[in-house]
């Protein structure tokens, strides 16, 4: 099994295509006013986001988008005019994580976490 696939709701897919566009994505599917799907640049794995009447209350969702070359990239995206809640900073899980929100709210977190994404000190063994 492999995670293809995250839709996230929208109230303005026609607001919202350009924000994501701008993290990099490419656009392969528009089927407006209802949905679009872009294709990550790495990895082959596709990213969505549909129509809805009403956001989820809470914290909602959360989406994280691994980067090679993250303090670059939140450089360049906020000079683009990106804003990010949190600048590039080192976690105590050994990820380096910026985050932002999208137009409707949804958290983004651009990291980094190399090996230690799978395979963290801490990571449970067959053997455990």
């Amino acid at each position: 099994m492999n995670l293809n696939q995250v839709n996230v709701p929208s109230l303005d897919l026609e607001k919202s295509i350009p924000f994501y566009e701008k993290l990099g994505l490419t656009l392969i599917v528009k089927s407006l006013p209802h949905y679009a799907r872009f294709e990550c640049p790495d990895g082959g794995s596709t990213f969505s986001i549909h129509l809805t009447d009403k956001l989820p209350k809470g914290e909602g969702i959360y989406v994280y988008f691994e980067c090679d070359d993250l303090d670059e990239r939140v450089e360049k995206l906020k000079k683009e005019g990106v804003q990010f809640d949190q600048d590039p900073v080192d976690q105590k899980w050994l990820w380096r994580e910026a985050r932002l929100k999208d137009l409707d709210g949804n958290q983004l977190i651009l990291f980094y976490a190399g090996e230690n994404r799978l395979n963290p000190p801490w990571r449970i063994n067959d053997a455990d």
